[in-house]
């Protein structure tokens, strides 16, 4: 079986040793505890590491604190460690630092350990966490780019909606298709798979929000809702009506236009000319031309709705895509 090494697993692996190593070569005290701290500190992105760190060193040097208040005062027994995690738990979780409670009750159990609080411990344990937070932070500062990932992700994407467009059309003029439908389903996994994927991007970038990768697909998660509910009118039109002919010709166009780019104002001035013509048509006959003529109207409706949410969209970081 072949075994695959991740880049946080090498990270984690290489990060531990050198934590330890600088430890160890300052003659700190309980080192191998800084080896500890880079591997709770190595997170998946960059932003998530950050605040793992910032709460592990503000739960860290709190601890300190309680410790030489408590220890000092009641004494080095197993009551007083009882009585001080008891205030000290609450008291991390009242400044938002929870991801630092296991590390700084390291942190404490080293002090009682010592069976005293001084300059020199507290030196040392200083630099524990210095040490393992500091490389923990230097090594996850290298994320892989997710720009491939992404610009893959978002093309099957818009291969699934172009293949759905495209069989709305062929049944708006055939009034059967042997479609499946299975990229209904896919487009929902896709979808699902790409936001994760978006939000994980952002989170790897400290200095900006680069979201438009999120928003992108936020946009087609809301145009795919569409998509999905309009399907059931479809399978109800009559294929012989005129204007559902004329609907499948502009479901065809449409379906070969599914990009970044923003082309929805043409296709809305299209719609618009259809909504007249379908104002200025002869009244229904009779009651199933009626049926049909509103379904269609919906349909429009819905439609123009998918293209408004991509007009919206601001496409520019895309242009070269």
């Amino acid at each position: 079986m072949k075994v695959k090494i991740g880049y946080r697993t090498l990270k984690t692996a290489v990060g531990t040793g050198v934590a330890i190593t600088i430890a160890q070569l300052l003659s700190l005290d309980n080192y191998v505890s800084a080896g500890i701290l880079t591997i709770l500190c190595i997170k998946p992105t960059t932003k998530r590491s950050f605040r793992s760190s910032w709460e592990r060193f503000l739960a860290c040097l709190l601890g300190i604190v309680f410790s030489a208040v408590f220890f000092e005062g009641i004494g080095y027994t197993p009551f007083s460690i009882s009585l001080l995690l008891l205030l000290f738990i609450p008291a991390v979780v009242a400044i938002k630092a929870t991801e630092g409670v296991i590390t700084s009750s390291v942190i404490i159990l080293h002090i009682y350990n010592f069976n005293t609080v001084s300059w020199d411990i507290v030196w040392n344990e200083v630099a524990i966490i210095v040490i393992g937070i500091g490389v923990a932070l230097i090594f996850n500062l290298y994320m892989p780019s997710l720009e491939k990932d992404l610009l893959l992700i978002r093309k099957q994407i818009e291969e699934k909606f172009s293949i759905i467009l495209e069989e709305y059309a062929v049944y708006l003029r055939e009034g059967e298709s042997h479609w499946d439908g299975k990229e209904i389903i896919e487009v929902g996994d896709l979808l699902q798979n790409a936001k994760n994927l978006a939000l994980k991007d952002i989170e790897n970038h400290m200095l900006r929000d680069d979201d438009k990768y999120y928003v992108y697909f936020k946009m087609r998660e809301k145009q795919f809702a569409i998509l999905e509910r309009v399907l059931p009118i479809i399978s109800s039109l009559d294929q012989t009506y005129i204007h559902g002919k004329k609907m499948a010709e502009f479901m065809e166009k449409l379906s070969r236009s599914v990009k970044p780019q923003n082309t929805a104002n043409v296709f809305l001035h299209e719609l618009e000319e259809m909504r007249e013509e379908f104002r200025n048509s002869p009244l229904p006959a009779d009651r199933d031309e009626f049926e049909t003529r509103s379904a269609l109207l919906y349909f429009l409706n819905e439609i123009e709705q998918y293209l408004l949410l991509k007009r919206y969209f601001k496409p520019g970081a895309f242009s070269k895509s």
